[in-house]
């Protein structure tokens, strides 16, 4: 069941996703959904929000009273964090905010990527314990694969990017946790010797993105990764990504954003609703938008 503009009401409460671009963003589609299956007053709408106005965005989301809370995306997860007046454990720890809720005191922001990513690994059959990771990236999506992948169990976690400059401060903001986190940060041009010795490769950048058809990696750099090794990628459009197209030609298990998109969508709901979200509601919702 969908939602229709006859169902919004002037009582209807309402949640969002800020960040820049969301024209391509799913998650209208997936809440929404779920909103219309909970037999609830709530509609989910996209809110385009420059990085120069986010701050504003913030302060006005908070005086409309209906607001009850919004997702955030790129390129705002970890620069929100000083606008929200507190934040989870988890939120601090990852240092970035993907999901925000109104309280009586002000905005507080926790972070469901984690979850989310987790939710597809935890129905594979594998030794984390065992199982070296890559993170390709520097932004709050990478933050939250590094704690996940730590809460995971897995005994390295090995973080590079093309760009020197985030890097360098991703490293800056992780320097307390690189022992506890079993932590290494990396310069790109280490990426083929990394490669040979991890068990999971995440794709966590936009480069991918419809807007940005391509892969982090080549095919020949994947054919590096040992025997069985996942391939990851936390874009979920096109489906399947080049970066997966390359690594399943490569022989590796691929896995693509779908699964995290949708766990981390009805953790959020939770978080805003406090209620159980309808899960198969929500991924029907996801695959009909891809397969029509």
């Amino acid at each position: 069941m969908g939602y229709c503009l006859e169902m919004v009401k002037g009582t209807t409460q309402i949640l969002g996703i800020i960040g820049d671009p969301v024209a391509h963003s799913l998650s209208p589609l997936m809440h929404n959904a779920a909103f219309a299956e909970m037999g609830v007053d709530y509609a989910y709408l996209p809110f385009p929000v420059a990085p120069e106005n986010l701050q504003t965005a913030v302060q006005g989301l908070r005086v409309i009273a209906n607001v009850q809370g919004f997702n955030v995306t790129i390129p705002h997860k970890e620069e929100i964090v000083p606008c929200l007046g507190q934040v989870t454990d988890i939120a601090r720890a990852v240092g970035a905010v993907n999901t925000v809720k109104r309280l009586q005191q002000g905005w507080v922001g926790t972070n469901t990527d984690v979850a989310g990513f987790l939710a597809p690994l935890a129905r594979l059959e594998r030794d984390w314990s065992q199982t070296p990771v890559l993170v390709l990236g520097s932004g709050g999506a990478a933050r939250a694969v590094v704690v996940a992948c730590w809460q995971l169990g897995c005994p390295t976690i090995h973080v590079m990017g093309r760009d020197p400059r985030k890097m360098r401060r991703f490293y800056s903001q992780m320097t307390a946790q690189l022992e506890a986190l079993n932590l290494r940060v990396h310069p790109w041009q280490s990426v083929e010797s990394i490669l040979e010795v991890v068990g999971l490769v995440v794709n966590a950048t936009p480069l991918g993105m419809a807007e940005q058809p391509a892969s982090p990696l080549t095919v020949e750099q994947l054919k590096l990764l040992p025997p069985g090794a996942i391939a990851y990628d936390l874009i979920y459009t096109p489906r399947p990504t080049q970066f997966l197209r390359l690594a399943e030609q490569a022989g590796c298990v691929v896995i693509d954003g779908l699964e995290m998109l949708l766990h981390q969508g009805c953790a959020a709901l939770e978080f805003w609703l406090e209620r159980p979200a309808p899960v198969e509601t929500m991924r029907r919702a996801l695959l009909t938008a891809f397969h029509g």
